[in-house]
């Protein structure tokens, strides 16, 4: 039986790739489109979903808040603290979340992952299969060429996106670190500019570009004497991202109480 999965953030890019990718997920009998959610006060409120959508007239009238809406799992890709308002929505509910949201400063971070205690929460930085894939070549690129490279991270974005760097350039950033050891916070380069003297090994750095509608696109360079090794991932759509997402949530419907992520998802942990 298809899970009945929410929106929220329905009016956005992310909540149009959605919808498509809960269209594709029905015909196989997987997930449906339950509940399409905007924020209060917003002209698409009353408005078919489908329509808005662009995956065609389906008889579900878009709402402005959660409990009008009838899910067994929510998916929220809005903002921080939206996203920590849903989650505690959905603990005290018994209602799963899937949260792609990124942004989040520590302290919202930890306050948003507190709703696992009581509800299951998948949280990843990226839900695209090729970027968790990423993940653990990453895990085996550092393991292999340890303390003997320099790493780097390159990541660019449409001009609309808000965060830098993204999400999925620190997961990346977090991941070498924690297998090589280092604390991400105290090793990280955040851009350059003018005499910073000479490179110190166990500095990751991080470089942002941002323009035009570049769906995203992030590369880590290890460059050691004589050779470089790159593990790049471009992304040509939202869809990879949403379908990732709704993987996410029919796997999570019914889980334990608990925080989960892709990797989980896609058992490559």
């Amino acid at each position: 039986m298809a899970i009945k999965v929410a929106v929220t953030g329905f009016g956005g890019r992310m909540g149009r790739a959605l919808a498509e990718a809960l269209k594709l997920a029905q015909q196989s009998g997987k997930a449906q489109l339950s509940a399409a959610i905007v924020r209060p006060g917003s002209s698409l409120v009353g408005a078919d979903a489908g329509e808005v959508a662009g995956t065609g007239r389906n008889g579900l009238a878009i709402v402005d808040s959660l409990e009008q809406a009838d899910f067994d799992v929510l998916i929220d890709f809005t903002a921080p603290q939206v996203s920590i308002d849903n989650a505690a929505y959905c603990a005290a509910n018994g209602k799963g979340i899937v949260i792609g949201t990124t942004g989040f400063d520590p302290e919202q971070k930890v306050q948003m992952l507190s709703a696992a205690d009581k509800t299951p929460l998948c949280f990843a930085s990226n839900f695209s299969t090729g970027v968790n894939l990423c993940f653990n070549l990453l895990e085996t690129a550092a393991r292999v060429l340890g303390d003997e490279v320099d790493i780097e991270i390159v990541e660019a974005h449409h001009r609309h996106k808000v965060d830098a760097p993204s999400g999925t350039a620190l997961s990346m950033g977090e991941v070498v670190a924690e297998t090589l050891g280092r604390d991400l916070q105290k090793v990280a380069v955040y851009g350059r500019e003018g005499q910073t003297g000479a490179r110190e090994r166990e500095t990751i750095g991080f470089a942002t570009v941002r323009g035009g509608d570049v769906v995203g696109e992030h590369t880590v360079s290890f460059f050691a004497d004589g050779e470089r090794v790159e593990i790049t991932h471009k992304a040509s759509s939202r869809l990879a991202f949403a379908n990732g997402a709704v993987r996410a949530a029919a796997w999570l419907n019914g889980r334990a109480a608990g925080h989960y992520d892709m990797r989980d998802v896609l058992a490559l942990k």
